[in-house]
């Protein structure tokens, strides 16, 4: 049964928009080498809350995904960011997001009413979530699914790319050929 790509990923953003406020959950478990975390940089000296936060500050974990079980189906990857900086930071907007295969790359359009400009206040060691929401494709047909090798993504304002995996199966296209998936805002984890 297919599912609007927006319908579960709104659900859960009404949810989880209903738990806001900061979560302390700053467990640093692994995932298969799925979790990355880089050595703190920037001066350290943000005050209250802080400066932008950087990928050189952040550990990321992708994962585990709610995977789509048929075809026309919607999933769920989500992507947690955990503040390692040493100080406070803020998340303003929304991260970019791309999918690669085969050497070609589809940016994700935000999911329906997610703020652009929201900010995300982070204390250290605090994690927030953001997710892609995704209508699993048909296998092995180029004309409806795309086969995605890869999930990169980059916070606010920065320009280096993460790129992981995709946890799971091929993504359905859209007319005009972009995927039919997108991504959600940061929300908290731990609440």
């Amino acid at each position: 049964m297919r599912t609007a790509p927006t319908a579960i990923a709104a659900a859960l953003l009404a949810a989880l928009t209903l738990t806001a406020c900061g979560g302390n959950d700053g467990g640093d478990a692994g995932d298969g080498g799925k979790t990355a975390t880089a050595s703190p940089s920037g001066d350290g000296k943000g005050a209250g809350s802080g400066s932008a936060c950087v990928a050189a500050g952040a550990a990321f974990e992708v994962g585990p995904s709610s995977a789509a079980p048929a075809a026309g189906d919607e999933g769920a990857v989500p992507v947690t960011v955990t503040n390692k900086s040493g100080a406070p930071c803020t998340l303003k907007g929304l991260a970019h997001v791309e999918l690669l295969a085969g050497g070609k790359s589809w940016p994700l359009a935000p999911l329906e009413g997610a703020a652009k400009d929201a900010e995300m206040p982070l204390a250290e060691g605090q994690s927030v979530t953001f997710t892609i929401a995704y209508v699993r494709g048909v296998a092995g047909d180029t004309q409806k699914s795309a086969a995605v090798e890869k999930l990169s993504f980059s916070l606010p304002g920065e320009k280096k790319a993460n790129t992981y995996d995709w946890p799971d199966a091929e993504v359905a296209l859209q007319s005009g050929g972009t995927l039919d998936a997108t991504v959600g805002p940061f929300t908290p984890v731990g609440d």
